[in-house]
């Protein structure tokens, strides 16, 4: 047996976990000497039963679409002994065996820092996931993130746009794009960065896949940084999943009338560090990045200062808008002779400002800048 069709059947051994693989790899050396070894051997390490009994009756031919796949250009498996498998990863007890990836595997190896969030993000989150990751990738730290609508994909935009230092972690085999919406998104990393995944090809988008990348996705990073995310957000369980592992996390704090924002101050709450600023994070990352050998110092010289740089420019209808409506609750009748704008224009840029967060809806039809309250 070759070590390629070795190695895929270990990584669909049942109950076969990092630590028992590294007993196999420590007393047979390869992957392909540990499954000729036979089930007296296995069980002599205390492998489960339904791990021998797996192995025992294990068929090459059960993995033909896995190594089919894998003959493809840029197509590679990055097994646990690789060079390439992520050095923070591991560490970790629940790592996986291997990973399958398709584009550039050496990127696994380096600094990354994760970035989550909203699916349904602000204009204005979605802006600061974006810029956070083109700077931070220009200063040498490899964006990591899951390929979701929303901050997962700005972040990956973000990352293409700078030193195109980018992993998505997918939650599907890398024959499947997940969501569809994400298919060009999705090619443009293969191609520039990595796709990667522990379920091998065919495996659909099976809802309990996705808490379970998260792991990856905090597990191959430095640290993690939520940018916008609800209470209920599955972006939390990746900061949780960050601080069980031993890593950094970061939140970005909002309006406290953005329900986006409520997660993120959760988990400042809890003990995350505030970020307004690039430079939070790379300071904190700096003495971290001695785990890995591939971190160059940053040119720090031309990131901002705080998240000024990133509000947008409004119009010159806009901030007459804003400039009327101030920090009192406001109806739209009111705004309308404040601003002197027509009544179906004023109504259409509130709902453009509440939705970038810039203002908040009260019961009776009154608005109010973002800062009203603080």
């Amino acid at each position: 047996m070759d070590e390629l069709t070795a190695w895929l059947l270990l990584l669909r051994a049942p109950s076969l976990d990092v630590e028992k693989l590294s007993l196999l790899l420590e007393k047979f050396g390869k992957a392909s000497a540990a499954l000729q070894a036979g089930a007296t051997a296995w069980r002599e390490l205390e492998l489960a039963p339904r791990t021998c009994s797996f192995l025992n009756t294990a068929a090459i031919d059960s993995v033909a679409v896995d190594r089919a796949w894998l003959e493809q250009p840029g197509h590679h498996l990055v097994s646990f002994d690789s060079i390439d498998y992520p050095p923070l990863l591991r560490h970790l007890s629940d790592a996986p065996l291997g990973l399958f990836v398709k584009g550039n595997p050496q990127l696994l190896r380096s600094p990354q820092l994760a970035i989550v969030g909203s699916r349904n993000p602000t204009p204005y989150g979605r802006e600061i996931a974006e810029s956070f990751a083109k700077h931070l990738t220009n200063c040498g730290l490899t964006i990591t993130s899951g390929l979701a609508a929303g901050i997962d994909a700005a972040s990956h935009r973000g990352a293409l746009a700078g030193n195109s230092m980018t992993i998505a972690v997918c939650g599907t085999g890398l024959d499947i794009i997940y969501p569809r919406s994400s298919d060009t998104l999705a090619r443009e990393i293969a191609a520039r960065g990595a796709l990667v995944s522990e379920f091998p090809p065919g495996t659909p988008p099976r809802k309990a896949n996705f808490p379970q990348r998260n792991r990856i996705i905090s597990g191959m990073s430095l640290g993690t940084l939520v940018v916008e995310a609800t209470l209920q957000s599955g972006s939390l369980i990746t900061a949780r999943l960050a601080g069980d592992q031993g890593r950094e996390v970061f939140a970005i704090p909002g309006s406290i009338h953005n329900p986006m924002a409520k997660g993120c101050h959760q988990l400042i709450r809890q003990g995350a560090k505030l970020v307004d600023s690039a430079k939070d994070i790379l300071c904190e990352l700096g003495p971290l990045a001695a785990v890995t050998p591939h971190l160059s110092q940053p040119d720090t010289a031309n990131l901002p200062d705080s998240l000024a740089f990133l509000e947008p420019q409004l119009d010159k209808e806009y901030k007459i808008l804003l400039d009327a409506l101030g920090f009192e609750p406001l109806g739209v009748d009111q705004l309308v002779m404040r601003s002197g704008l027509k009544a179906d224009a004023v109504a259409s840029m509130l709902l453009m400002l509440e939705l970038e967060g810039r203002i908040a809806s009260f019961p009776g039809g009154l608005y109010v800048q973002a800062g009203f309250g603080k």
